[in-house]
């Protein structure tokens, strides 16, 4: 077993293992419950882990780790003026589209 990587909370371990396994790998989560001992342990002893079961997978769930990590972000200005960032695919202040060109 390998261990990847360290992973911020709970849901993001969930969401990047379960990335991980829709991809074909055999990822887990472990240090599942940790987080409530923290302050008993170091807290950076109680963040939730990804490991993989097959040290062979490695470079291919690192470079799909990395791809989740560093997501491109957007940045458009809608119609109304309004400036939309983040993955919106629509004007949080008037619901008019993202322009197709940005997609």
């Amino acid at each position: 077993m390998l261990r990847l990587t360290h992973a911020p909370n709970i849901a993001i371990a969930a969401l990047w293992v379960d990335a991980l396994q829709q991809a074909g790998y055999s990822a887990s989560v472990q240090r599942y419950f940790l987080g409530s001992v923290a302050g008993e342990l170091p807290p950076d002893q109680c963040q939730p882990e990804i490991w993989l079961t097959n040290d062979e997978e490695q470079a291919g769930a690192r470079a799909l780790l990395d791809a989740l990590q560093n997501m491109p972000q957007r940045r458009w200005v809608c119609a109304c003026g309004e400036t939309v960032e983040g993955g919106f695919g629509e004007c949080w202040q008037c619901g008019v589209a993202m322009p197709a060109g940005l997609a």
